[in-house]
């Protein structure tokens, strides 16, 4: 064979290139032009590395403040990839028990990745330098990340997510607005002694409370509950789906929290005060799952389980802390 013949895999490759733009009414051969003068691809550029490096803008000199900002856009990445298979759940016409497997699988992952990184906000700080610099982020707070609320949306119906005081009010029929209306997390960024809302919610329902709302009424059918209901019943008792159910519910509504308090009760509880969020949410009462009770799948625990949600966790991290 000579240097100029095309090889079978070669000739193979063209004819399928061909088969693909025809019917478009491209022409094949424009294209190879155009790889011709195109340059190689190299890793700095894909993933637009200098971009990403130059993101991080502190607001003060204190060193450890890089440390903060970075691992929370680390965090929000992770986020993403959440979403991203989320979206797949939703959009999948025909899902089977082997296919929720696998992407509520990777969601978990991403959440263990993330839990068990938190060290690095826990432990990973001086104590002294974030109670100077958090002062310069007032009244931003992680409170604010639209992404984990858009999570909570796409792995529930919307009324597991109400304040578990007002859930009962609600009648069966209620909208997507009324139900948001009186999600949890509202209840968590009052201020405790006037019970008006902090700047925090208030910027946030701003720019977010539209979006949020056009996202539960995507996802009313289309969340991880209203898609695994449609699984055959025999499906539906697939035990390691169940299983990767629960590990979702305790990742996000336990493990993932839990950690934050346990960051808060590090820097923020010192006898004898107690010092205030940034954002000024109640923490004390916002983070510990025992006290919100928010589960997304209550049709898959016991009632002992859901009796004691949260309580053995918050008293281990109290502990451990102290």
């Amino acid at each position: 064979m000579s240097d100029q013949t095309f090889s079978p895999e070669v000739l193979d490759l063209l004819e399928r290139l061909q088969q693909k733009y025809r019917p478009l009414g491209q022409d094949l051969a424009a294209y190879l032009e155009g790889l011709l003068y195109s340059d190689f691809v190299n890793y700095w550029d894909y993933i637009h590395l200098d971009t990403l490096l130059s993101l991080q803008t502190p607001r003060t000199k204190i060193p450890d403040e890089e440390i903060f900002i970075m691992y929370h856009q680390i965090t929000e990445l992770y986020f993403k990839l959440c979403l991203h298979e989320y979206k797949q759940i939703g959009e999948n016409a025909a899902p089977t028990a082997d296919f929720l497997i696998s992407r509520i699988g990777r969601i978990n992952r991403y959440f263990e990745n993330l839990i068990d990184s938190f060290d690095v906000m826990v432990d990973g700080m001086d104590p002294k330098e974030f109670l100077k610099f958090r002062m310069a982020l007032m009244p931003a707070s992680g409170f604010q990340s639209v992404q984990y609320r858009m999570i909570e949306i796409c792995s529930t119906d919307l009324r597991n997510l109400t304040d578990k005081a007002k859930r009962e009010a609600l009648g069966q029929q209620s909208t997507q607005e009324e139900m948001f209306g009186c999600i949890y997390w509202k209840e968590g960024a009052t201020e405790a002694a006037s019970g008006a809302k902090t700047l925090t919610l208030l910027q946030f329902e701003e720019k977010y409370s539209d979006q949020l709302i056009q996202h539960a009424r995507e996802y009313g059918q289309k969340n991880v509950w209203a898609v695994y209901q449609r699984l055959s019943p025999e499906e539906q008792q697939n035990e390691k789906l169940i299983r990767h159910l629960k590990e979702l519910d305790s990742n996000v509504n336990v493990n993932w929290p839990l950690m934050h308090y346990k960051s808060a009760v590090r820097y923020l509880q010192k006898d004898p005060a107690v010092i205030a969020a940034t954002g000024g949410t109640n923490w004390q009462k916002y983070l510990p799952p025992k006290f919100q009770k928010r589960i997304f799948y209550p049709q898959i625990w016991s009632d002992q389980e859901i009796a004691n949600w949260g309580k053995g966790w918050v008293n281990d991290i109290v502990g451990e802390v102290d």
